[in-house]
């Protein structure tokens, strides 16, 4: 029988977390699954109890909270494959969407409701996917990455969001870029290069995805697959005020590689410089750094089995 260590985010989902306990619980007895939860308790204490679940040999480590518990999950996962001790192999992934945006869940397949989360990981049906690498700002030595980072305008909504008390989840992220329009945005001119191609711009925001969504319900991607080995590039151009209005739109409906001001490529690589202005960045809604100047973004093909819904042909 497969062995599930439960990693709970308290706090995830402005304390949707710790009242999803009992109900986890409940799920997953009724679907007769060995499991052992834990709460974390602080930052990076999520990634921690996902490294020593993988030492400690267990089947399948679960991320029950937003993409902020994934992403710590993902660090600790990988971090244990490159530590050389591992006895067996590395454990699967599975997600229970407790949180705010739950993207990665999204991308990947798997349901945001909490008893077809549970159904799906005892049905055990699983799909490798990449994970990406970021370098920079915050993280000289790099940190893993599910979902996708943002840089400029996009972060610095999620940064915003992160403030707000009293709204939660997609509404919330709604909330933010309309703050941010007004408060922000100083575009900084950058050069972006990927796969062998060079482009500079002033940039309102830069997206570099593996799955397809952030915030919530921006389809930053929609054509992205977390299998493929590529990310998919999302580059906007500065524009007006009023023209980001019009744009938001689109992006609510993943149609913005139509519009003029957007520009797209698939790429493996990708590497940012700040030529004038600076770079505030994120990684699956995880701060890499408020004024950075420099990042560099790979992907790594196949690294983690997914615990998820069977791909529709």
């Amino acid at each position: 029988m497969l062995s599930y260590k439960i990693i709970v985010n308290p706090v995830s989902g402005r304390g949707r977390g710790v009242a999803s306990v009992p109900i986890i619980n409940k799920y997953l007895e009724e679907h007769a699954i060995q499991f052992d939860l834990v709460q974390s308790e602080r930052p990076w204490h999520a990634a921690l109890l996902a490294q020593q679940a993988a030492f400690e040999g267990f089947d399948v480590v679960v991320a029950a909270g937003g993409d902020g518990t994934a992403n710590e999950v993902i660090n600790g996962l990988m971090a244990a494959k490159s530590s050389g001790k591992l006895s067996t192999h590395c454990p699967a992934m599975g997600i229970l969407c407790v949180g705010r945006g739950n993207d990665l869940a999204y991308g990947v397949g798997i349901p945001a409701d909490l008893r077809a989360g549970c159904q799906t990981l005892a049905k055990d049906y699983r799909r490798r996917v990449d994970v990406g690498h970021v370098v920079g700002g915050d993280y000289p030595h790099g940190r893993y990455f599910g979902n996708g980072v943002g840089i400029g305008f996009d972060a610095v909504v999620g940064f915003v969001a992160l403030k707000m008390k009293r709204l939660s989840g997609f509404p919330s992220y709604i909330v933010a870029a309309l703050k941010t329009i007004f408060l922000y945005y100083q575009a900084p001119l950058v050069r972006i290069e990927f796969d062998g191609q060079t482009v500079e711009l002033s940039s309102l925001m830069i997206s570099i995805m593996n799955g397809r969504r952030m915030g919530g319900g921006f389809m930053m991607a929609p054509l992205a697959l977390p299998d493929d080995g590529l990310f998919d590039l999302s580059m906007a151009a500065k524009v007006s005020r009023l023209r980001i209005f019009s744009l938001i739109p689109h992006f609510l409906r993943g149609t913005q590689a139509t519009q003029g001001e957007i520009r797209t490529a698939r790429a493996c690589s990708v590497n940012v410089q700040a030529i004038q202005g600076s770079l505030p960045v994120h990684a699956d809604g995880e701060t890499i750094c408020t004024h950075g100047d420099r990042l560099s973004v790979e992907i790594i093909s196949g690294q983690i089995d997914m615990v998820c819904q069977p791909v529709k042909q």
